[in-house]
C-alpha cells in the first residue's frame, strides 16, 4: 500500500446536453446510494475492485513464486517490487500529457488488456519449464507500466462521470472497497500459494483483469472530445510540474507522499521474505495475516470522512498520517505464536492511516485543482510521489541482503512516521481545514526605483 496519487479535482468539462451521462444519474439530489442510483459508477467500481483484488493477489503471489518457486535472494526480491513502479519515473511526466490529449476509457481499456496477457503469460511460461526472475521481471515492468496510463486515466476520468456533489461519495466508496477487495486479495493469494501454488495466482489476477475490461466496456458515459493541441510536450509537461512546486499545498502534500512512500515500499518489499524466512510463517498463514491488517484500510476508508467533519480536514490528515502510522514500529517486533500480533496491529495501523489520508486527500484536490490540468498534475504529482518507491525497494533488498531482514525492517518502519513531520511543520499544522478553492501564491513586491540625485 502507498500513498495515493490518484488526487482526482477539479470541476467538470463541457458537457453535450444529450449525453449518455446525463441521462444516467440522477445527480446528488436523487434516492439511494451512488452505487443503487448511478450505473456508470457502479460498472467502474466493480471494474476497479476486481483489478485491486487481483493486483492483491499478485502482491503475495509474485514475491511467493520468487521466493519459493525461484530461490530469489532478498535484493532480487527488492529488485522486483522496484520494477513495478519505475515506469512512473521512465514514463510518468509524458504520460500525463498523451492522456490529457486522448479520451480516457480507452487508455483505460487498452492498459486492462495488456495487463490481462502479461499475468496470463506467467503461468503458461511455467508450463512451458521457461519461468524465471528474468520473465518476472519483464511481467513487473510491463505491467507498471500499463498501470502508469490506468491510473492517470482513471483519475482524470472520475471527476467527469461524477457530478460533485456526489464526489465525496465516491472517493470514500472507491476507497473502503479498495481496502476490501486488497483483504480477500490478500488472503485469497496466500490460500493459493499454499493449496494450488503461487504461479495459479497470477492466473486468478488475470481473470480480474478481464472482469474490469468487460465493466469498462459496458460504460455508456463518453467524454466530450478534447480540442487538438499543438504545444510541444516538453512545455505541457513543465505546466503540471511547475503547478505542483509553485503551490505550497501541493508541494507539501507532494513532499510528504514522496518521502512516506520512500519507507512504506521500503518495509512492504521485503515483507513476505521477513515473514517466512525470519519469522517462520508458512505461505497461506502469510497471506492471512497480511490481509487482516489490511482490514484497517476499511476502517481508515469509513472514518476518514467523519473525522474531518468533527475536528477539521487538516487535523484529520496528521491524525491519519501521523498519529496511526506510528504504529509500524511494532512490526519489526513480529515473533512467531502470540508474536504475530505486533505485526497485525503495527499493519492495521499504518493501513487505516494510508487509505484515509489518500480519502482526504483525494476530497481536497478534486475541489483545489483545476480540471483542465488533470492528467499532467496527476502524473507530475505521482512521478514525484511513486518516483521513491524503487528507491525504497532497491535499498530495503540492500539492506536485507547486508545488516538482516529484521534490522532492515528497523530501518524502513521507522521512517514511516518521521516522514509525516513534513506535515506537521507544514502549513497543515497550522490550520484546521485544507483549502477548498486555489489562490495564487503571494508574490514579493517589487521594489521602488532608485531615486537619481
Amino acid at each position: 500500500m502507498s500513498r495515493d496519487a490518484r488526487d482526482t479535482r477539479g470541476t467538470h468539462p463541457a458537457r453535450d446536453p444529450h449525453h449518455p451521462r446525463e441521462a444516467d444519474t440522477t445527480g446528488s439530489t436523487g434516492r439511494g446510494g451512488l452505487l443503487r442510483r448511478h450505473r456508470d459508477f457502479r460498472l467502474l467500481w466493480c471494474g476497479e475492485t476486481a483489478g485491486k483484488f487481483g493486483a492483491s493477489v499478485t502482491g503475495v503471489a509474485l514475491p511467493l513464486i520468487a521466493v519459493s518457486d525461484l530461490h530469489a535472494s532478498t535484493l532480487q526480491i527488492g529488485l522486483l517490487n522496484a520494477a513495478a513502479w519505475a515506469p512512473w519515473l521512465l514514463i510518468g511526466l509524458p504520460a500525463g500529457v498523451w492522456v490529457d490529449r486522448l479520451p480516457r476509457r480507452p487508455v483505460m481499456l487498452a492498459a486492462a488488456a495488456v495487463s490481462l496477457l502479461l499475468f496470463a503469460a506467467v503461468p503458461l511460461a511455467d508450463r512451458l519449464d521457461r519461468l524465471g526472475m528474468g520473465l518476472l521481471l519483464a511481467v513487473s515492468l510491463l505491467t507498471g507500466t500499463a498501470a502508469v496510463f490506468f491510473q492517470t486515466a482513471y483519475t482524470a476520468y472520475l471527476p467527469g462521470l461524477l457530478d460533485p456533489a456526489d464526489q465525496p461519495e465516491g472517493n470514500a466508496k472507491l476507497h473502503g472497497s479498495a481496502s476490501a477487495a486488497q483483504i480477500a486479495g490478500l488472503g485469497s493469494g496466500g490460500l493459493i500459494a499454499q493449496f494450488a501454488g503461487a504461479v495459479n495466482g497470477m492466473a486468478a489476477n488475470a481473470a480480474t483483469f478481464l472482469v474490469s475490461l468487460v465493466c469498462l466496456g459496458r460504460i455508456r458515459y463518453r467524454e466530450v472530445p478534447a480540442p487538438p493541441r499543438r504545444r510541444a510536450l516538453r512545455r505541457e509537461v513543465g505546466e503540471g510540474l511547475r503547478l505542483v512546486a509553485g503551490d505550497r499545498w501541493l508541494r507539501t502534500l507532494t513532499l510528504f507522499g514522496a518521502t512516506s512512500n520512500l519507507a512504506l515500499m521500503g518495509y512492504q518489499s521485503i515483507l513476505v521474505a521477513f515473514l517466512v524466512r525470519e519469522v517462520g510463517l508458512a505461505g497461506g498463514t502469510v497471506g492471512g495475516l497480511v490481509a487482516a491488517a489490511a482490514g484497517g484500510g476499511i476502517a481508515g476508508a469509513f472514518a476518514a470522512r467523519r473525522a474531518a467533519a468533527r475536528i477539521g480536514t487538516a487535523r484529520a490528515m496528521l491524525l491519519f498520517e501521523l498519529g496511526l502510522p506510528t504504529l509500524a514500529l511494532l512490526i519489526p517486533l513480529t515473533t512467531a505464536g502470540a508474536g504475530v500480533l505486533f505485526y497485525l496491529v503495527g499493519g492495521f495501523g499504518v493501513s487505516a492511516g494510508v487509505v484515509a489520508g489518500n480519502v482526504l486527500k483525494s476530497g481536497f484536490q478534486q475541489s483545489y485543482c483545476p480540471p483542465e490540468l488533470l492528467g499532467r498534475l496527476t502524473a507530475s504529482a505521482a512521478v514525484l510521489n511513486y518516483g521513491t518507491i524503487p528507491l525504497g525497494a532497491v535499498l530495503a533488498g540492500v539492506l536485507g541482503s547486508t545488516i538482516g531482514l529484521r534490522p532492515a525492517m528497523w530501518v524502513t518502519t521507522v521512517g514511516v512516521p518521521l516522514a509525516a513531520l513534513i506535515l506537521l511543520f507544514s502549513p497543515v499544522g497550522r490550520t484546521r481545514d485544507l483549502p477548498t478553492t486555489r489562490r495564487p501564491e503571494p508574490t514579493a513586491p517589487a521594489r521602488p526605483a532608485a531615486r537619481v540625485s
